[in-house]
C-alpha cells in the first residue's frame, strides 16, 4: 500500500469530531443520542452525563470489574461482543463469516516466520464483532507472555455483518495489531485487534509506540523478554466497534457452544486444554 486509504481519512475525521469537547449542554445532546440511537446498556457505567466527548464514551471504563473465573483452565472472553464465527481451522484457513474463508497465514503479516505462523494449523479461531453499542475495551482472557507484537497499516472497511458477507479477505485488508502471546500451558495464540471504519486509534496500553490511522504505511514489530499479563487486565481499547480474531494452537481449546451468540467480557467461552 503505497498511500493511505479514503477509508482511513474518513476515520480520521470522525475521530476529530469524537474527540472534541463541546459544551455541557451539546455534549448532552450528543451523548444522549448516541445511547438512544446504539442501543447502549449503561447499567455497568457511569451517567452517559459525565463523558466530556463522545470518544470518553467510546472508551469508557466498567464502574467496576466483573467477576470471572480465576480457574487457569477457563479462557474467558477478552470483550462484549457477538461471536460471528468461531471453530476449527482447515489447516492454515479461518472463517470470516459462513461460506467465505481467509488464509490465517497472510491475515499474521510478514513479520512472523513460517514456523510461528504454522503453530495455528489445524487449531481453532474465534471472531469477535464489536458493535458501535459494545463496551469498547479489551481484556487478557488467561494468564500469558506476550513475545512480539506487530501493527500492520492498512484500510478501515466496516467489519459489520453485511460488510463481512460482502468483502472477501475483509480481515487481511484492514488495519490490525497482532500479539503472539503463550499460555501458562505453554501453548501460543495470536490475538489480532483488526479495525474498521470510524475506528482511528487501537489503543495498546502496554505499547504506547504503537500509533493507528496515522502516515505510517510500513509494519513495525516490537518483541518482549518478559511482558507477562493477568486474565481480566485491560489493555486498551478500540475508538469505536471493530473486531478481534483469536487464532489458538492445536490442541490448546475447547471451545463452549458460543457461535453465533453474544458473549461478555469475563465470560468463560472455552478450555486451556
Amino acid at each position: 500500500m503505497n498511500k493511505r486509504h479514503i477509508t482511513s481519512l474518513i476515520s480520521q475525521q470522525f475521530g476529530k469530531f469524537a474527540s472534541k469537547e463541546f459544551s455541557p449542554k451539546i455534549q448532552g445532546i450528543v451523548n444522549n443520542t448516541y445511547v438512544g440511537l446504539m442501543g447502549l446498556d449503561m447499567s455497568d457505567f457511569y451517567d452517559r452525563s459525565t463523558y466530556k466527548s463522545l470518544n470518553a464514551l467510546f472508551t469508557r471504563k466498567l464502574r467496576e470489574d466483573r467477576e470471572f473465573s480465576k480457574r487457569k483452565v477457563d479462557f474467558i472472553s477478552p470483550c462484549d461482543s457477538y461471536i460471528s464465527e468461531c471453530g476449527d481451522l482447515n489447516d492454515e484457513d479461518a472463517l470470516q463469516i459462513k461460506g467465505m474463508r481467509y488464509d490465517c497465514h497472510t491475515l499474521l503479516g510478514d513479520n512472523f516466520s513460517d514456523e510461528e505462523k504454522s503453530i495455528v494449523d489445524n487449531g481453532k479461531f474465534i471472531n469477535f464483532y464489536l458493535s458501535p453499542k459494545d463496551y469498547h475495551r479489551y481484556h487478557i482472557p488467561t494468564d500469558l507472555q506476550v513475545l512480539k507484537a506487530v501493527h500492520i497499516p492498512g484500510k478501515f472497511y466496516p467489519v459489520n455483518i453485511s460488510s463481512l458477507k460482502m468483502r472477501v479477505n475483509l480481515f487481511i485488508e484492514n488495519e490490525r495489531v497482532v500479539l503472539l502471546c503463550e499460555a501458562t500451558n505453554c501453548k501460543r495464540f495470536y490475538m489480532i485487534l483488526v479495525a474498521a471504519l470510524n475506528v482511528g486509534v487501537m489503543q495498546v496500553s502496554f505499547e504506547p509506540n504503537i500509533k493507528t490511522n496515522t502516515s505510517s504505511l510500513q509494519p513495525t514489530l516490537y518483541k518482549y523478554e518478559d511482558l507477562h499479563l493477568k486474565k481480566g487486565d485491560d489493555f486498551g481499547c478500540f475508538e469505536m466497534g471493530s473486531t478481534i480474531v483469536v487464532l489458538a494452537q492445536e490442541g490448546m481449546l475447547e471451545l463452549e457452544e458460543i457461535a453465533y451468540t453474544d458473549v461478555k467480557y469475563g465470560q468463560t467461552i472455552a478450555k486451556n486444554v
